[in-house]
């Protein structure tokens, strides 16, 4: 089987490099911290009923992924229609997060609806993308092509987020006319970005056809069934979803609530998160790269569980931060402020962000049997946003009881598990289909 060339990579990379500008200027730095403090506003409550409606429309997006991923992976398949159905995913997106511009304050069921279907089809189109690694390149080289994809994530969301931040201002209710502009401006940065994906990556496989659109689906429907059915055949693979599922269900949470986190417990200035942002792009591209080649190095399990671990010692110091902070204080006979130990905090956060998705991403593309690889990757996609409905929900009800600043320690216990349940893998090779 003919491997694909550096171009071809390339393109394929460019898909994650145009779509950060989705998750980092809607899901993590502006709009949800636009959403919760600006849109719904409830200061007098903590913030709690913002916090809880965001993680409600989050999670319900992330439940039409879980019902919908799988199928498509298996009719994209069958059919050899994977660049489509990434098109199309990357359309949807364009169009509803173009429309975000809209919600203004007091349009909180606006900005609930328009967010459940734009991070549905930005979310899906991530497990499409993902569904073209495994023939990008042999077993062994691919956490390096995995990595190298992440870091151009973290790139572009970097050079996103660098100039919405410029021009677009703080988040606040005074600055609402320049911030608004978040959306359309997430929007034409992923339209430009990603053409040279559909310019250069190239659909393998012998397309199928079928009569009737309704028997995709039910063909879809069948696959699925029987994959499952299968399941225990590819036992560590089975396994290796467990733990991507606990992992991620605790990085969803970070992905959503850091900033809302920083803005709300930490109390930072408006500088403080723009350091944080580019320290965390930095960080994350660099342990993207760095763990991808040590995974193909040093294996990736060691690589994986390694991650998990600094994962569990960031969220321990991301919750004593505020703590740390008046003890260093008292030890150095100055004033530390917790915002400023929170940027070294953030950068730890960073380098677990970047090489814990890389890591699963690559795991799951050695693991899947290359003819079912767009159907394994949907169950990879079913097994991340799954994850992020019960991650999103529980870290939402838990602020609503303990408020944000406890409910953080939910994310240690998610990846502990992870941790756990990734040492019953046996092997990281593929099984013979």
């Amino acid at each position: 089987m003919s491997h694909a060339s550096k171009k071809e990579i390339f393109g394929w990379a460019m898909f994650d490099f145009a779509n950060q500008a989705y998750t980092l200027l809607i899901i993590t730095v502006i709009f949800g911290d636009l959403f919760t403090r600006v849109i719904v506003g409830d200061a007098h409550n903590d913030y709690r009923l913002g916090n809880l409606l965001w993680s409600i429309a989050l999670a319900t997006s992330y439940a039409f992924v879980v019902m919908i991923g799988p199928v498509a992976g298996a009719v994209m398949d069958f059919s050899a229609a994977r660049k489509r159905f990434l098109f199309a995913s990357y359309l949807l997106t364009v169009v509803t997060t173009t429309l975000l511009y809209f919600v203004a304050p007091g349009y909180i069921w606006l900005g609930m609806l328009l967010i459940i279907l734009s991070n549905f089809a930005y979310s899906i189109g991530e497990s499409f993308i993902a569904s073209f690694l495994p023939e990008l390149g042999p077993p062994e080289k691919l956490g390096g092509i995995s990595g190298f994809g992440w870091a151009m994530g973290y790139i572009g969301g970097l050079v996103a987020t660098a100039f919405a931040l410029l021009f677009l201002g703080e988040v606040s209710a005074e600055n609402f006319e320049r911030i608004r502009w978040v959306g359309p401006f997430a929007a034409v940065f992923f339209l430009l970005a990603a053409i040279p994906t559909f310019l250069w990556l190239r659909e393998r496989g012998r397309p199928r056809r079928l009569k009737h659109p309704r028997a995709y689906v039910l063909m879809g429907l069948r696959r699925v069934g029987q994959t499952l059915r299968e399941l225990l055949r590819y036992r560590d693979l089975f396994i290796l979803l467990c733990s991507i599922f606990f992992a991620m269900a605790g990085i969803y949470i970070i992905i959503a609530f850091t900033f809302i986190y920083g803005a709300q417990v930490i109390g930072w200035d408006e500088d403080i998160r723009v350091y944080m942002f580019v320290i965390v792009q930095l960080t994350a591209a660099a342990g993207a790269l760095a763990f991808g080649f040590l995974q193909d190095r040093f294996g990736g399990r060691l690589m994986y569980n390694l991650t998990l671990l600094l994962w569990i010692l960031a969220i321990a110091l991301i919750y004593l931060t505020p703590m740390l902070a008046n003890l260093l204080s008292q030890w150095l006979g100055t004033t530390l402020q917790a915002q400023h130990l929170f940027l070294i905090v953030g950068s730890l956060a960073g380098l677990c962000l970047g090489s814990t998705q890389s890591a699963g991403r690559a795991l799951v593309g050695a693991l899947a049997p290359k003819h079912k690889a767009a159907e394994f990757f949907g169950f990879w996609g079913l097994a991340s946003k799954l994850a992020a409905i019960i991650g999103l929900l529980g870290i939402g009800l838990l602020q609503m009881r303990v408020g944000l600043h406890n409910a953080i320690l939910f994310c240690i216990l998610l990846f502990a598990l992870a941790l756990l349940v990734s040492f019953f893998m046996r092997s990281t090779k593929p099984r013979p289909a």
